[in-house]
């Protein structure tokens, strides 16, 4: 087989297609990625050694700008380069992740006559995913309560691909690379590749009373570090390497609500305070994650809006308080093997009697 693997504009769209793309390469296929001619994906995919092409991207918008103008000669362009790059390709199926240089793939997928799987991480597509709708065989999902209204393919829950580094993290291996005592708890906060600035804000003003209890691991996003040198404070700018060790390290993660971000923290089982991105900044998605994970009583949750220094301690104190409920919980949260079961169905829709006709 030779699958083409699609998806970009952040980690989220990226990341996640590793182990798909590992297990499908591992058994002796062709494995192609197609991301955007700046390569951002490329970099994202540092360390896997994967065939790359590159196609113009026009970010896809559910607003009125001018720059929808520009971008949709980029997306037009982007069909045209994707439909000369399969047909030059060749490849049996395409799995697309989402993201903005996805829909142009999908699509000229769908006219070369390939059959599309597409995933969607969040409980509601994103506007990449709700275009490429009608030019998908399968949805796969990572909740088993996302619903698509329309959709006339499969929908598949499948889970979020976990790379396995994650799931083997060694706690004791951060503990001693960080030099942090055995006796001291640990926060981890994290605004997710980029960093978050609201986090970074409110996580310094807390910092000394945060000092008090715990060791804090503080993924700040690129050029965002400050306070280096402050004892028990251990800030990155990002971790490519040893994020599996960092995760397992920590007693109690803070994080946005980024459904690939969420699906980790549930499949670890790790307590954690959601801050999603607000309503003004977004579509939404994160705070539908958030609403969901606390309904479920996986995620204790502050809304951006109220998410000051006070608020941090106050709902870390009330989540800790309440520790044994929100294990019990974690520890129903169904996890299948996300990225088996998608290359089981890319490997079905190739040998389906549609995909043949």
């Amino acid at each position: 087989m030779h699958l083409l693997v699609t998806g970009g504009g952040s980690g989220g769209h990226v990341i996640p297609t590793i182990p798909v793309m590992a297990l499908v390469r591992d058994a002796g296929n062709r494995v192609s990625f197609v991301g955007t001619n700046t390569e951002y994906e490329r970099r994202l995919l540092a360390g896997f050694e994967v065939e790359y092409h590159g196609i113009a991207a026009g970010k896809l918008r559910r607003y009125f700008s001018l720059a929808n103008v520009r971008d949709a000669g980029r997306v037009l362009l982007g069909i045209w380069q994707a439909w000369r790059l399969l047909g030059r390709l060749r490849p049996d199926v395409i799995f697309s992740k989402g993201g903005f240089v996805a829909f142009p793939v999908v699509l000229a997928g769908w006219l070369r006559g390939i059959s599309v799987v597409g995933h969607e991480s969040d409980f509601s597509p994103g506007l990449a995913n709700r275009l490429s709708l009608p030019f998908l065989r399968t949805l796969c999902t990572s909740f088993a309560e996302t619903r698509i209204s329309g959709f006339k393919g499969r929908v598949m829950h499948t889970g979020s691909p976990l790379r396995e580094e994650l799931l083997a993290g060694s706690a004791a291996r951060a503990r001693t690379s960080l030099h942090i005592a055995d006796d001291r708890p640990v926060l981890l906060v994290t605004g997710g590749s980029l960093g978050a600035a609201v986090l970074n804000r409110v996580v310094l003003d807390a910092l000394p009373r945060l000092l008090e209890t715990w060791d804090v691991v503080h993924i700040c996003g690129p050029g965002r570090v400050e306070r280096t040198g402050v004892a028990g404070y251990h800030p990155f700018e990002f971790v490519r390497e040893g994020w599996g060790d960092l995760l397992a390290l920590a007693d109690v993660v803070v994080s946005r609500a980024g459904a690939n971000s969420l699906f980790e923290l549930l499949t670890l089982g790790k307590l954690n305070l959601l801050v999603p991105l607000s309503a003004a900044a977004s579509r939404g998605d994160q705070i539908e994650n958030a609403r969901f994970a606390a309904k479920a009583g996986y995620s204790a949750v502050v809304a951006e809006e109220a998410f000051d220094a006070d608020s941090l301690l106050t709902g870390l104190r009330a989540l800790l308080a309440d520790a044994r409920r929100y294990r019990e919980r974690l520890d129903g949260f169904e996890r299948p093997d996300a990225a088996r079961a998608i290359v089981a169905e890319l490997f079905a829709v190739l040998e389906s009697p549609a995909r043949q006709a």
